[in-house]
């Protein structure tokens, strides 16, 4: 039996959404690896001791060290980590995260180089991302997507007689949950019987900033707060078409999860999107922070008749290729 210890934000029992260290462990366990995880500390300077401690606990016996790497604070998780491997000769393999990691592969030159250039292996979710990163010179890259277990996603037929919208992510700037807001403000001009759900976890201030709009503009929404994913599917089947909001995105498992739902989607078309979604062919996309196009966007879907049909159709599709059953595969021969 193969050893692996994963590095990452684990704090889906901290009130944050999972995360891929909460679903890829699980899906690694389920192949028969034994799996050690860190770390659920929420403070971060006692997440960081954590990692180190955990990393020099099991260097030697781990056969691999998985590391969730952001662009962020967490970029620096990956480079402590990663150098205590490579003190060991431990096997590292930076997973790679969000649309900003390019910007700081230019930013962080030298730090990066010592991250990924030693990386058994670098591993992109995204052709985004794995474009990124050859670009740079970091030809030990592979790209490997997200997964799901696409049974515990079902589709779900739904009518499209008025917009129903479905929000889904943490209440963070970078996901811009205002914009949510105001198109289903802009939307009721037209459809009086609009609704919205905004599903997700508070992460900084702009939870009260978009409370606070609705309220302003006399906005009946219903704001969940975090859910179990089976809690949130239930709620899903009522509506009819997901908003993705955000600035910045690599190749969110919330949108893979909703085209396997079969939810038409409306996304902002910003970092790995585009190579996640195709315009008028598996989703509608639009420029960041463009209101007035996201608002059209969703109005076609109940204008043009076979819109929606097409959409699903085809998001149905390529969801498929995102199977765990397929994508273990690959995990597996890396991981041999």
């Amino acid at each position: 039996m193969k050893t692996i210890l994963y590095i990452g934000n684990k704090l889906s029992n901290k009130g944050n959404n999972p995360t891929l260290i909460d679903t890829l462990g699980k899906y690694l366990e389920s192949e028969n690896y034994k799996v050690y995880y860190a770390s659920s500390q929420k403070n971060k300077v006692l997440r960081m001791l954590d990692m180190t401690m955990c990393v020099l606990k099991y260097a030697k016996k781990a056969d691999y060290v998985l590391i969730d790497t952001y662009s962020t604070t967490n970029f620096w998780y990956a480079f402590l980590t990663s150098q205590i491997c490579r003190i060991f000769s431990t096997k590292y393999i930076p997973i790679l995260h969000g649309g900003m990691l390019p910007s700081r592969l230019i930013k962080s030159k030298t730090i990066s180089e010592m991250i990924f250039k030693n990386a058994h292996i670098n591993i992109a979710p995204s052709g985004f991302l794995l474009n990124a990163f050859i670009s740079n010179g970091f030809e030990n890259t592979k790209l490997i997507p997200n997964s799901i277990q696409l049974e515990n996603f079902p589709f779900q037929s739904r009518s499209y007689d008025f917009p129903r919208l479905f929000w889904l992510r943490s209440f963070s700037k970078i996901y811009n949950p205002i914009l949510a807001v105001k198109v289903f403000l802009k939307l009721r001009e037209t459809f009086p019987q609009a609704t919205l759900c905004m599903v997700g976890p508070k992460k900084d201030d702009s939870f009260e900033e978009t409370k606070n709009f609705a309220e302003k503009n006399n906005l009946n929404i219903e704001f969940k707060g975090k859910l179990s994913t089976k809690e949130w599917i239930s709620i899903s089947n009522n509506y009819n078409v997901f908003l993705n909001t955000t600035h910045f995105d690599n190749t969110p498992l919330s949108v893979i999860e909703i085209m396997a739902l079969g939810i038409p989607i409306v996304s902002t078309n910003v970092g790995g999107i585009p190579y996640l979604l195709d315009h008028n062919f598996n989703a509608l996309l639009v420029n960041d922070n463009d209101l007035e196009k996201m608002v059209s966007e969703v109005e076609r879907i109940f204008v043009e008749k076979e819109l929606a049909e097409k959409l699903i159709t085809n998001a149905q599709n390529t969801v498929k290729n995102f199977d765990w059953k397929i994508i273990k595969n690959q995990w597996i021969e890396i991981l041999q």
